[in-house]
């Protein structure tokens, strides 16, 4: 019996951080490159985690840390533009009915409670490090890397992100093609009376949101068409951005007084990506935003990420040989849970987009977020 032992796990976001923890809990020898400095221990502002991100955060070993982080909720508001409530629904627990069914939390808390977990796995890291070449052959993958080492692995796992060198390099040609619309973010102090997300669709912003991420913070956002982002001055972010959150009511005057420093507000685009027809080519194999990205209009992007990671590594240590069959078998069994909430999130966008107030957005939240609860 012969079993590839040796994994190169190339970007440290939740999908490669995911995978280097798991492959490690089976025994095999892995090594971790990220091309940030810092790991992206301090990027961005909040995140959104519903059930079925939970749900393999709990096989990660850290749902007892992300639970004590973060601000546990069960339901959403939909408000006027005004703030007035126009109707609260239960969340689907997607992970099962012993996980809440949302928690928010700062993102940069997540990513370090797992850059922890991968530490603690026993997995090699190096940072500030990326690769120059990739060659295969029948039994694996040769690497050099930018810092001049270079290493022989049985596989590699391409977790690069949504703009992949990776899978450039192995000729997979989709790119990232973007929405129409952009989002700009916050982190502001939580208002007392903030306990779930509320959405409020309509004024001068396709959705104005905010979500709870611990008993003292929340992040806001409001969603626009997207602009030519050279065009829009860094120094005023702050500005732009409380401009579109001041014809919003409710808690939002609460919230936009804390949007004063233009280095902590983030601007982005929405994009849409799906590799179809596989997510790996030879010993190279893809998760997360290098195979598939939706825009945040479900809140699907991590979990769906966290799943790859998860579902590749069942995969993976119950095989005794990893060929084209079992790589092929990992992209079926996600392409079929990934494209409809790829395509549910763009459409719900592309409604927005439109002005089509009849949307049925509640519908097809409501039917994408019930195939959720199904195990990945």
């Amino acid at each position: 019996m012969s079993t590839p032992r040796t994994v190169l796990v190339i970007g440290g976001g939740a999908a490669g951080n995911a995978t280097a923890v798991l492959l490690r809990r089976a025994g095999l020898t892995v090594d971790l490159i990220e091309a940030r400095d810092d790991w992206n221990a301090t990027a961005g502002s909040g995140i959104t985690l519903q059930g079925n991100a939970l749900r393999v955060l709990r096989e990660l070993g850290v749902w007892e840390q992300v639970q004590a982080s973060g601000f546990g909720f069960g339901s959403v508001g939909i408000t006027a533009p005004d703030g007035t409530v126009l109707h609260v629904s239960e969340d689907l627990r997607t992970g099962g009915d012993d996980l809440p069914a949302t928690v928010g939390m700062q993102r940069p808390r997540l990513q370090q409670i797992l850059i922890d977990a991968v530490r603690t796995s026993g997995a090699t890291v190096r940072l500030g490090t990326t690769v120059e070449i990739l060659g295969q052959d029948a039994d694996g993958v040769s690497v050099r890397f930018s810092d001049g080492g270079e290493g022989r692995y049985d596989l590699v796992v391409a977790a690069d992100g949504l703009g992949s060198a990776t899978r450039a390099a192995i000729g997979i040609a989709d790119r990232p093609e973007p929405t129409g619309m952009a989002i700009w973010r916050v982190a502001a102090p939580r208002p007392a009376g903030v306990t779930r997300t509320d959405l409020a669709y309509g004024g001068p912003a396709y959705i104005a949101g905010y979500c709870p991420t611990s008993d003292t913070t929340l992040y806001a956002y409001v969603v626009e068409a997207n602009r030519d982002r050279p065009s829009i001055p860094p120094e005023s972010y702050a500005r732009e951005m409380r401009r579109l959150a001041s014809a919003y009511g409710g808690f939002w005057p609460e919230i936009t007084e804390h949007i004063t420093d233009p280095a902590r507000v983030n601007y982005t685009w929405f994009d849409r990506l799906l590799v179809e027809g596989s997510w790996h080519r030879g010993r190279v194999v893809l998760v997360g935003d290098a195979a598939h990205c939706c825009p945040p209009t479900l809140a699907q992007g991590a979990a769906l990420s966290l799943e790859d990671a998860w579902v590749l590594t069942q995969l993976l240590t119950a095989a005794d040989t990893w060929d084209d069959a079992l790589l092929q078998a990992y992209y079926e069994r996600r392409i079929a849970r990934v494209r409809p909430v790829v395509e549910a999130s763009v459409q719900i966008g592309r409604w927005q987009l439109d002005g089509v107030r009849e949307a049925d957005v509640p519908g097809l939240m409501g039917r994408t977020m019930t195939m959720l609860r199904e195990l990945p």
